[in-house]
């Protein structure tokens, strides 16, 4: 991996306050800091905020609305992403431009606008400043991250100012793990070299973004949290979940998607259309074997139980279809990443009936061709993980230098 270290740029970093041994400091958000710091990083510039309905406060108020009606914000434009700002469209939509009903302000479309396209976005909106808050999952493959990137590139050609308001990551921070991405398999699942689950925040992501891959920096600033450890789940935050998209309703949800999305690679339906996405996964003609196979590895903090669903729709709708439930026993331990590639090997193992999605899809998911091709030659688990052990370390030792919190 071929990655230049560029100097971060200086971020307004509100940090946190230091902490007696007995006596937590309680999480406070990037936006909940902006706030108290009476909005110091916006005064005297007209801003636009790319957010979704994650951009809430704790009492679940909209961080649009809440700005909206105060006098310190100029707040002049919304951005929204896929599925859109109120979060009225499923995957792979947009609610394109309009006018907010609730407060008049107009809201631009972003999904699928990048380079210049974007930037023009920016520049008829009249904005000076943009601010990005949006609560992302964890995973190299989920596309808020990458608006991130393109939101921070075409603000720079735009010559706007970027500001991060930072959300924790909710299946902690603690390690880096699965493939890096090779960048001819690049795509708005993955643009550039990260890990499969880069357990990082959204700013540290920007500080890595502006410092390694954009051509031109972004003129950025970052608003940390207070209070957060990287060991902790989202559940210790005290934040309301809010579903970033339409298939990621619950915390647990977000544990396992770095490994089980990866389904979305193959014919075996991947939960899509029941109450537990990604948690959920199978086809017709999957029996008790799948279950018994991968349990039968031993992975650590997870179990996983033979189950029977019929999607409402996406894979198999309406059909009654064989496969399993994944169980996580202890999060601390569990490894999505591992645990996603040990139930394709043994998938392909226990059902004939096993393919990979004609456009080889899996491998913009896994950053390469390596995960199929290993997989089709027989590879079991080990193997496969062990094949991008050298990539990993190499992103890690990158990602460190970019980290914000303990």
């Amino acid at each position: 991996m071929d990655l230049s270290r560029r100097n971060l740029l200086a971020s307004t970093a509100l940090a946190a306050t230091p902490m007696s041994h007995h006596h937590r400091e309680p999480l406070r958000t990037g936006f909940e800091n902006l706030a108290a710091h009476d909005y110091a990083a916006l005064v005297g510039q007209k801003t636009g905020v790319v957010t979704n309905p994650t951009g809430v406060t704790r009492a679940t108020e909209h961080i649009v609305d809440v700005m909206h009606r105060d006098a310190r914000v100029e707040l002049t434009a919304v951005f929204g992403p896929e599925h859109g700002f109120r979060g009225t469209a499923q995957a792979g939509g947009s609610e394109g431009r309009y006018d907010d009903p609730a407060t008049g302000l107009p809201v631009y479309d972003t999904y699928l606008k990048s380079g210049r396209p974007l930037a023009d976005v920016f520049t008829a909106s009249g904005v000076d400043t943009v601010v990005f808050d949006i609560q992302d999952v964890g995973a190299r493959f989920y596309t808020y991250i990458w608006t991130l990137y393109d939101c921070m590139e075409a603000a720079a050609l735009a010559g706007k100012r970027f500001v991060v308001l930072d959300r924790p990551n909710p299946v902690t921070g603690r390690a880096a793990q699965g493939p890096v991405l090779r960048e001819e398999f690049a795509s708005f699942v993955g643009r550039k070299p990260i890990a499969q689950a880069h357990g990082m925040t959204v700013a540290e992501l920007a500080g890595l973004f502006n410092g390694e891959f954009l051509g031109t920096p972004a003129d950025l600033e970052t608003v940390r949290m207070s209070g957060w450890r990287r060991s902790a789940f989202h559940d210790a935050s005290g934040l309301p979940w809010v579903p970033p998209s339409p298939n990621m309703p619950t915390p647990d949800t977000a544990l396992v998607y770095s490994g089980t999305c990866l389904f979305e690679g193959t014919n075996l339906s991947e939960g899509r259309g029941t109450t537990r996405p990604f948690e959920l996964l199978g086809a017709e003609g999957v029996d008790g074997r799948w279950a018994a196979a991968v349990n039968g590895l031993g992975l650590p903090g997870v179990r996983f139980r033979e189950a029977y669903f019929a999607p409402t729709f996406s894979k198999f709708q309406g059909k009654t279809v064989g496969g399993v439930q994944v169980h996580v026993t202890d999060r601390a331990a569990f490894d999505p990443v591992r645990t996603g590639i040990a139930l394709l090997v043994t998938a392909r193992k226990v059902w004939d009936g096993f393919a990979w999605r004609p456009d080889h899809w899996i491998d913009k998911l896994t950053g390469s061709d390596r995960v199929r091709t290993m997989i089709d030659a027989g590879a079991d688990t080990d193997e496969v993980t062990g094949a991008w052990e050298e990539e990993l370390a190499a992103f890690r030792r990158v990602r460190k230098g970019y980290l914000l919190y303990k």
